[in-house]
């Protein structure tokens, strides 16, 4: 009998690995990550998301919204409390993930599948209750600096405009170097501003002057998520929406 050749053993081996790698590459993007769950990321902004003193457990007005639409869904998830600018960009970069709660904007549009709204967001300009300037529009302010943070949507749309920005890597920062004079005014979100103010003791020295914007804040997710998926989550949203589930939540904490 002749001996197989061994060239021929040879090629067929290479055959089968590489059918074998194709396979694992496959599975590999099909659950994205890895693991077959969504990554769900988020910064502390009370009272949307937030992480309480002493506590792992991340809560909050967005938070419990898209825990319950999990729930509904049926997906398996983890849930990760961040810096905003690294949860920022793994909401792009990383398949299977989403981050939230993110602030819906024509420059991001195409950057993020988007499922909501989640929460409404008044934005507001704070200042030094001694000082004497007091602009009660966006437009008195384009001679003065404005303190903001980096990739939050608020520092964003102020510089698209030619604003001038000074951005903090946290917004918590920013109390403290409007006190110090390092910008004129602070612009961010209302309730964000509030809590820090109130968390820091600082609601006596800084206060609200005017609003200048709404905006709506989503889950946004990974852009190579199925569409099947995204208008499958917005559908029970809405659900949450009719049945008064939303209501519920949010009045707890008011």
């Amino acid at each position: 009998m002749r001996k197989p050749c061994l060239c021929l053993i040879a090629t067929w081996a290479m055959s089968v690995m590489t059918m074998v790698q194709a396979q694992a590459q496959t599975q590999v993007q099909s659950t994205g990550n890895g693991t077959g769950q969504l990554t769900l990321v988020t910064e502390d902004y009370p009272p949307f998301n937030m992480q309480q003193h002493g506590s792992a457990d991340i809560s909050g007005i967005a938070t419990d919204k898209v825990r319950q639409l999990m729930q509904r869904a049926g997906e398996k998830y983890s849930l990760r409390l961040l810096p905003w600018s690294r949860a920022y960009q793994m909401g792009q970069r990383d398949p299977d993930t989403c981050v939230f709660s993110t602030t819906r904007t024509a420059e991001r549009e195409a950057l993020f599948k988007w499922i909501g709204p989640l929460v409404k967001n008044n934005w507001v300009i704070f200042a030094r209750a001694d000082d004497t300037r007091h602009p009660k529009t966006l437009e008195e302010l384009r001679t003065y600096t404005l303190g903001g943070y980096r990739n939050d949507a608020v520092a964003e749309y102020l510089a698209s405009r030619s604003y001038k920005v000074d951005l903090a890597s946290y917004d918590t920062d920013n109390p403290r170097k409007l006190l110090y004079r390092r910008f004129d005014f602070w612009a961010t979100g209302e309730l964000l501003g509030l809590s820090i103010l109130k968390q820091q003791g600082l609601q006596q020295q800084i206060v609200p002057l005017f609003q200048f914007n709404q905006t709506e804040m989503y889950l946004a997710c990974h852009p190579g998520m199925a569409q099947e998926k995204v208008d499958h989550f917005n559908q029970i949203l809405k659900d949450m929406e009719r049945d008064g589930s939303n209501a519920a939540i949010e009045k707890k904490y008011k």
